[in-house]
């Protein structure tokens, strides 16, 4: 199989930390000329983003695309509402489980794949409690203990 090369813009650390992701899919992403131009050059914030369906369209909100210096008057607002571009099947899909309780659209990371077109993965997470992110955390220090353990017994 090839090896996709893909320039990451973005990662939304904290929605793995927070959730625990269902499912995930590739969508475009509709942006105006500057705006890609700013996404080219890695100012995008997705930590605070969401997304919802909306009359059968995918509308990703809160993410912050800074204004590209060069833009003048085409700039547009850096928080505006984007639309995600996907199949009737996968919305379909997404609407089915946003239906059930708890669970939501979250950005997991925004990347410019080899064509250079824009992208964005999405997941369709449900929330973690307090005692299931303590328990992740738990688990990942233990793992670390291990790999310290070995490292040191493999230099004796």
């Amino acid at each position: 199989m090839k090896e996709r090369t893909l320039k990451l813009v973005a990662n939304n650390k904290k929605a793995r930390h927070d959730y625990f992701i269902e499912d995930s899919y590739e969508a475009g992403i509709a942006l105006t000329g500057t705006e890609i131009k700013s996404v080219r050059a890695g100012k995008v914030s997705i930590k605070e983003s969401y997304a919802r369906i909306q009359n059968g369209e995918v509308i990703l909100l809160g993410m912050n695309i800074s204004p590209y210096e060069q833009g003048n008057r085409f700039n547009v607002d850096p928080l505006r509402p984007r639309k995600l571009l996907l199949h009737k099947r996968e919305i379909r899909k997404m609407l089915e489980a946003t239906t059930r309780e708890g669970m939501t659209l979250v950005p997991l990371r925004m990347y410019i794949n080899k064509a250079g077109l824009a992208k964005v993965e999405l997941g369709v997470c449900r929330g973690k409690k307090n005692y299931d992110k303590r328990e992740t955390i738990a688990k990942k220090d233990a793992a670390r203990k291990i790999d310290q353990a070995i490292k040191k017994s493999l230099r004796r």
